[in-house]
């Protein structure tokens, strides 16, 4: 199995032990506490759960301008993004040297982490734009990542913490949120040595299938890991709960058993096209995978990234030997009307726009609204039908 990410073991900040993470949480009750952003709390589920292996928490303003610039942090460690907890206002922990972060994403906004405060430190708004432009490769407010990285609050407040739960995903997906603990477990007690990971945020189309059957394959992998983001993500986007319903129905009928699991993370999108998917193979490192798919446009929002961006900044700007899992490099996917299967764009000859099943996602969302099931060369019946109760529902 791939090691984790700079270390030999996964670093999980989740309190596993019960009795302590139980006095944490009668301690956690007496600190100064603050209201952190939604952001800021997917950052620390991320970090419970083992996936930012091996960073222990949030970074200070200099670690984060770093990792921006060259993706390294002053010390030399690797990440492909500041993690940061950002807020508007610090009066309320003002002189705290330990504090309790409450999550705006449940009800009641209770406790998800403690924080050790190491630096409280304010950004300046040329700061906030280089790390704006180097992250997002824009600064534009219409971008939805850069609006929400914006909107976060001045006040970066940096330190180790320690996770005392994993928000709402855990309870709300039971049977699909996972740490990188537990899918690395998985994989081991699946025996799986070469292991392919998938990123979704959207249900998977036919397209989407053949390609992880093209990529176990081609790479010769014993299992897929669909890893579906469960976090917040921009409006009109299909709710998790759907996603997850249509992806586990096509993994029952068309893929071997034990050849597949579905898993989720809780994080929120950030849209940011290259880096994201750095991001993304960062973390599926850790959690085990030797092998990541990433498309066209992957991560991406809009016009705002070239089709093959994400795939070319691993040639580019990744540092030499700082990830250890491979990308497999995927084109568009669609079903050839001359072949009658489903082709990578790029490696089918003699073919135009015409020979192609193509429909756009404006379309496809036209239909299952309608009630019309999109043609069986886009889209599997028993996954249309799922969509098209969903979009009828609305």
């Amino acid at each position: 199995m791939t090691r984790p990410v700079g270390a030999d073991s996964l670093q999980p900040l989740y309190v596993y032990d019960d009795s302590e993470r139980n006095r944490l949480i009668e301690e956690a009750r007496d600190l100064p506490s603050i209201e952190i952003s939604s952001a800021a709390a997917a950052n620390a589920v991320m970090l419970g759960g083992g996936y930012f292996t091996p960073l222990r928490g949030y970074m200070n303003l200099q670690d984060a301008l770093s990792v921006a610039r060259d993706m390294r942090t002053v010390d030399g460690r690797f990440f492909p993004v500041p993690i940061m907890n950002l807020v508007e206002s610090t009066s309320a922990i003002e002189g705290a040297r330990r504090i309790a972060l409450r999550d705006p994403n449940v009800e009641g906004y209770p406790i998800i982490a403690i924080q050790q405060v190491d630096a409280i430190e304010s950004v300046s708004e040329e700061e906030m734009a280089l790390m704006t432009e180097r992250v997002y490769r824009t600064s534009d407010m219409e971008h939805p990542g850069v609006a929400a990285f914006n909107s976060h609050g001045r006040e970066a407040v940096s330190g180790p913490i320690q996770v005392l739960n994993f928000s709402y995903f855990e309870t709300d997906f039971p049977d699909t949120f996972r740490t990188a603990v537990q899918i690395r477990t998985e994989i081991e007690a699946r025996d799986w040595q070469r292991v392919v990971a998938f990123q979704t945020r959207n249900p998977m189309h036919l397209a989407h299938e053949e390609l992880c059957h093209m990529a176990m394959q081609g790479l010769n992998c014993d299992g897929l890991v669909i890893h579906m983001l469960l976090g917040k993500l921009k409006p009109g986007d299909i709710p998790a709960d759907v996603r997850d319903d249509a992806i586990r129905t096509m993994v029952r009928l068309y893929f071997p058993e034990n050849s597949a699991i579905v898993t989720g993370y809780g994080f929120d999108m950030l849209y940011a096209g290259p880096r994201e998917a750095v991001l993304h193979a960062y973390f599926r490192q850790n959690m085990g995978a030797s092998h990541f798919i990433i498309g066209r446009d992957h991560a991406g929002v809009g016009d705002y990234y070239g089709a093959f961006d994400a795939q070319t900044i691993f040639d580019d700007e990744v540092p030499a030997g700082a990830l250890d899992i491979e990308i497999f490099r995927a084109d568009h996917t669609a079903w050839s009307k001359k072949l009658d299967r489903v082709v990578m764009m790029n490696e089918a000859p003699n073919h135009s726009k015409e020979d192609f099943v193509l429909l756009s996602g404006t379309r496809v969302r036209e239909m299952l609204s309608q009630g019309i099931p999109p043609p069986k060369e886009f889209s599997r019946p028993e996954v249309a039908e799922i969509l098209i109760n969903y979009y009828q529902s609305l």
